[in-house]
């Protein structure tokens, strides 16, 4: 038979869905607190928030007959009439304060704003007591004290202390990178974990670096693309990490909506996208992306914890942010993270040495001369943006008339030969080539070692992606096609995608069985190994996602190709070889990186050197 559940119970149920550990209940409470206008927080812990759980705050506050209705279901302040649609609000659903009631002891006091008095009521597992005066300057103080004893099952899922307390200090983070303009502490016990001051008056995009510094570190600061970017009334600002700036997963990505912390898939997706050909499949970007649009754009309605958003136009969002990244990525030019010197330091010290105050200073990032693809050539050499494809990819992979010599009567230029000039540009002037691989050259402040083969990866596929925009990607044919065996299955992956290929240069056809026959190569790409060109692409469309849209697809290949098709380790390159690598690094967007990720350069400043040497 059917029957009513008493409220007790049913606020039971509900804060099953609002309060899953103590991380929920102290983000509804803080939200509650910037809700109501606070510019100071405090929350402090005890047993991971299983014993106590305290928030207070500088808030406008509450008047008497103002407490008992805030613990009640769905009473709030929050909402103009029945208008579910333009929510300005972090909280709305009247949730938060019963649902934690129900489950714990509760304990709510407040002092209105210019009100004579203070006021307190108690509430232990749902069942509220009288309003009674109390002692509080103007703001709110929420005690919640045994958490979760009114649901012992609940209670048995709950982890370790440090882990509920890595949680909450999780959740205020996110709070906190969101409302820069508020100060935020959290302390669990005697010690104080965070302790976040709120920024000075000032530009709320400089505020929210300074927060941001202060959250994600400083090293985030130093590597940051400012981003900001504006679509059909849709606006995305914060910023963004260089690529060689990354992690092993996720968790450094955070994304708000209209000042909300949120996990969205589509937000995440549309970051994983615009850093689709800078970054390996197993690394995740660091960046703090904030999205502004109109209330009616989006709703919030859609969980009980308000951390996911739908979007009416979810297309023209994904489409703002990888826009918007991959400008950036491109006006970067060759920069690349400073965390990559502070690496390479590290590893040059004994272990456990750490980086001394001050490491990684040396790792300057240059901007490109007039921004991505304005870099100045020096006279005489080599043009890689402007020159013809055939042509460039012919001079590149000709070898100049020295090296035409046996290699046992080639003579290696010596240092004091290399030319004395150059070292003004960003990346300096070659100095030696280093076991056929690694080109040192000379800046005005310090070195620069190279990875030639990462480098010049990079280049092959920006050209091949300008090509394929222009005009397609130049074919060179095969004086005799190639024949490449594969599985049945890998060869009709392939063979599917073959107009695709062709698009890209590449003529592939089903030759039977799992055999492919090629008749073109990209003409960039000069001499390549088409066997295993052919099988690495067979594994690139196998790992493809579906999903992407062409362009990304044909992307993918061509940095598959690039690889292939860039100057190979343990080849000798002379002088004007190296530097004409450098200045095309320059003028190359996002040459800072290869297209799996990894840095093409190192730069080490003058006084880390020294430091190295114990000069400094």
């Amino acid at each position: 038979m059917l029957r009513r559940l008493p409220d007790g119970l049913i606020n039971r149920i509900a804060a099953g869905e609002v309060v899953e550990r103590p991380a929920s209940a102290v983000k509804e409470l803080v939200e509650n607190s910037l809700d109501a206008g606070a510019r100071q927080v405090d929350v402090t812990l005890r047993d991971g928030g299983r014993a106590l759980i305290l928030v207070a705050d500088d808030g406008h506050g509450m008047e008497a007959d103002e407490l008992q209705l805030a613990i009640d279901r769905h009473c709030t302040s929050k909402l103009d009439g029945d208008d579910l649609v333009n929510i300005g609000s972090l909280g709305f659903r009247g949730e938060a304060l019963p649902s934690i009631g129900a489950v714990s002891r509760l304990t709510l006091a407040s002092r209105a704003q210019g009100g004579d008095a203070a006021w307190q009521i108690r509430v232990e597992a749902g069942a509220a007591g009288p309003v009674e005066p109390a002692r509080l300057p103007s703001g709110t103080r929420v005690e919640v004290r045994d958490l979760f004893y009114a649901t012992p099952a609940r209670l048995k899922f709950l982890k370790q202390p440090r882990t509920e307390l890595s949680h909450v200090q999780d959740t205020l983070q996110r709070l906190a990178m969101a409302h820069p303009q508020v100060g935020f502490t959290l302390a669990d016990g005697d010690r104080q974990v965070l302790r976040y001051p709120p920024a000075e008056a000032g530009d709320l995009f400089d505020a929210r670096l300074t927060r941001l510094s202060a959250v994600m570190g400083k090293q985030f600061a130093d590597n940051a693309m400012a981003i900001q970017a504006e679509r059909e009334g849709v606006r995305l600002t914060g910023y963004a990490g260089l690529p060689t700036l990354n992690k092993a997963n996720a968790q450094s990505q955070f994304l708000f909506v209209n000042g909300r912390p949120v996990k969205d898939r589509l937000l995440q997706g549309a970051l994983r996208g615009a850093y689709q050909d800078v970054l390996a499949r197993d690394r995740h970007p660091m960046a703090a992306l904030f999205l502004e649009l109109p209330a009616a754009e989006v709703d919030v309605n859609v969980h009980p914890a308000k951390a996911e958003v739908r979007f009416r136009e979810p297309g023209l969002v994904r489409g703002l942010i990888v826009s918007a990244i991959r400008h950036k990525l491109a006006e970067a030019g060759h920069r690349a993270s400073g965390s990559v010197a502070e690496q390479a330091l590290g590893a040059f010290r004994p272990e456990g040495a750490g980086v001394p105050p001050g490491g990684g200073s040396g790792a300057y990032a240059y901007a490109p001369r007039g921004g991505s693809g304005g870099a100045a050539y020096a006279p005489g050499q080599p043009a890689y943006a402007s020159a013809g494809m055939q042509e460039t990819a012919a001079a590149y992979h000709a070898p100049l008339p020295q090296m035409d010599q046996a290699p046992s009567a080639r003579a290696e230029a010596p240092a004091a030969e290399a030319p004395a000039t150059g070292t003004e540009h960003p990346l300096g002037a070659a100095r030696a080539q280093l076991h056929e691989n690694y080109i040192v050259a000379q800046t005005e402040r310090g070195l620069v070692l190279v990875d030639q083969h990462a480098a010049h990866e990079r280049l092959v596929y920006e050209r091949m992606k300008a090509e394929l925009a222009a005009r397609g990607v130049a074919r060179q044919g095969l004086l005799i096609p190639e024949v490449v065996e594969l599985e049945a299955r890998a060869a009709q992956r392939v063979a599917d995608r073959a107009e695709e290929l062709q698009r890209l240069g590449l003529t592939v056809e089903a030759f039977g069985g799992g055999a492919l026959v090629v008749r073109e190569v990209p003409a960039l790409l000069g001499e390549v190994d088409v066997q295993g060109l052919i099988r690495d692409l067979a594994d690139e469309l196998e790992e493809s996602d579906d999903t992407l849209s062409l362009e990304d697809r044909l992307h993918s290949v061509c940095s598959r190709m690039a690889c292939h098709g860039s100057v190979r380790s343990g080849r000798r390159l002379t002088i004007d070889e190296m530097n004409a690598l450098l200045r095309q690094m320059e003028a190359t967007p996002k040459s800072g990186q290869c297209n799996h990720g990894r840095p093409t350069y190192i730069e080490l400043g003058l006084d880390e050197i020294e430091k190295l040497f114990g000069r400094r």
